[in-house]
C-alpha cells in the first residue's frame, strides 16, 4: 500500500486495489466510494486536502489524462482566485503549479484503477467496462 494512504473499504479478492484520491467531504467523492463498495472493489482513499498531492503524482495524472480536465473550472477554489491567477493558467506548467498550490481545485475524484489508468469524475458508465 502507498504511504500516507487510508484503508476505507473491505478488500474483496475479486478485484485488485483502486486509489481514489479525493476530498473526503466532497459529493462526488462520496458517491465514487459508495459506488465502489457497492460493486464490492477494494480501495484506499488519499484525501488530498490533508495528505497534499505530490508533483509526481500530478505529473502522472497530466500525462495520463491532461491537465484541462484536472482543473476544476467551477468549483469554489477557482472561483475564489483573482482574475490575474486564473488567467496565468495557460498550460500544464502553469495548471499544475496552482493544483499544486491548491489542491482543491483539482477535479475530484481522480480514481487511479489498477491497470493503471486514471479516471477524472464520477463516470459510472465508464467503470463497468475497467471493473470486468
Amino acid at each position: 500500500m502507498m504511504r500516507g494512504m487510508n484503508t476505507l473499504a473491505t478488500p474483496s479478492s475479486a478485484h485488485p486495489q483502486v486509489t481514489v484520491f479525493g476530498i473526503a467531504n466532497c459529493d462526488t467523492v462520496k458517491k465514487t466510494r459508495r459506488w465502489l463498495t457497492e460493486h464490492g472493489i477494494s480501495y484506499a482513499f488519499h484525501d488530498f486536502k490533508k495528505l497534499g498531492v505530490s508533483a509526481q503524482q500530478l505529473s502522472g495524472w497530466i500525462a495520463a489524462v491532461g491537465w484541462e480536465p484536472l482543473l476544476n473550472r467551477k468549483g469554489t477554489t477557482w472561483r475564489q482566485l483573482d482574475d490575474a491567477s486564473r488567467a496565468a493558467v495557460v498550460d500544464a506548467s502553469t495548471a499544475s503549479a496552482l493544483m499544486l498550490a491548491h489542491s482543491s481545485v483539482i477535479k475530484r475524484p481522480v480514481v487511479v484503477w489498477p491497470s493503471g489508468q486514471v479516471t477524472v469524475g464520477f463516470d459510472e458508465s465508464r467503470w463497468q467496462g475497467l471493473i470486468r
